[in-house]
């Protein structure tokens, strides 16, 4: 979905699509897989989109949940924002050829976007929606709610996504400073063959300190057995050693 100035000026779109959107695309198939769907989503929209249950955070277009809590509570179902997000994603409004502010016109397409409109459908605006628990402790948490996975490769996570640099790579012989920088100033140090502004650049406010160290912590373990990651104590920044692995969400 497009940028938009609000999330209001979303809804109000909302209100203009709903009535065309459902039998134009028909939603509410039976055929429709939302677990599917929630795969597609953060490897195609979780780059844009912040939706709390996917574990997305980015902010290059509206953040769904935002954008539908008022249809949520005006009483509007799934089935409606099913619909508005099959319209949407059909027919982007606005469409020009700036990224930023226009979403490319059938980014997922077919059953792809039956599955993707069918998971949005159940989560977007949904009072407490969050990520399902994961295994591997509180720092795996912190990686999934935080999807971190929607662009990086993490073998212990089982991720594979490529819009960062492929974590297994490139953490092994940081240290925990250094890959915490990465985390909370993600613009200081980037990965060579990625683009700066890609990574959230707001971790440092949004994760708590704890969650940060969690995640640190989780991300050294698995990528080196907790060996050569060194410790914030006595290591240094960025001066030498392996790249940073930022410019991903």
């Amino acid at each position: 979905m497009s940028k938009l100035a609000n999330p209001i000026r979303l809804l109000l779109l909302l209100a203009a699509l709903a009535a065309v959107a459902l039998p134009a695309s028909g939603c509410g198939t039976s055929t429709a897989d939302p677990n599917r769907g929630r795969v597609l989503f953060r490897e195609k929209c979780g780059v844009c989109h912040t939706l709390a249950q996917a574990g997305t955070t980015a902010q290059i277009g509206p953040d769904l949940d935002d954008a539908f809590a008022a249809a949520r509570e005006a009483g509007e179902g799934g089935d409606t924002v099913e619909g508005v997000v099959k319209a949407q994603v059909e027919y982007p409004r606005p469409s020009n050829s700036n990224p930023a502010v226009s979403m490319p016109a059938d980014i997922v397409s077919g059953q792809d976007l039956e599955d993707v409109a069918a998971y949005v459908g159940l989560y977007a605006g949904v009072p407490g929606a969050a990520p399902p628990k994961v295994p591997g402790g509180p720092g795996a948490q912190v990686f999934a709610n935080s999807g971190c996975g929607t662009c990086h490769t993490l073998a212990a996570a089982e991720s594979g996504g490529v819009t960062g640099p492929n974590l297994n790579e490139v953490l092994p012989g940081q240290s925990a400073a250094m890959v915490e920088e990465s985390i909370v100033d993600p613009n200081k140090t980037i990965a060579k063959g990625y683009p700066p502004n890609v990574m959230p650049a707001n971790f440092g406010q949004t994760l708590s300190a704890k969650e940060v160290e969690n995640l640190v912590e989780y991300l050294l373990e698995s990528t080196s057995g907790g060996k050569g990651g060194g410790s914030k104590k006595g290591q240094g920044g960025h001066s030498s050693g392996p790249e940073a692995f930022t410019s991903g969400g």
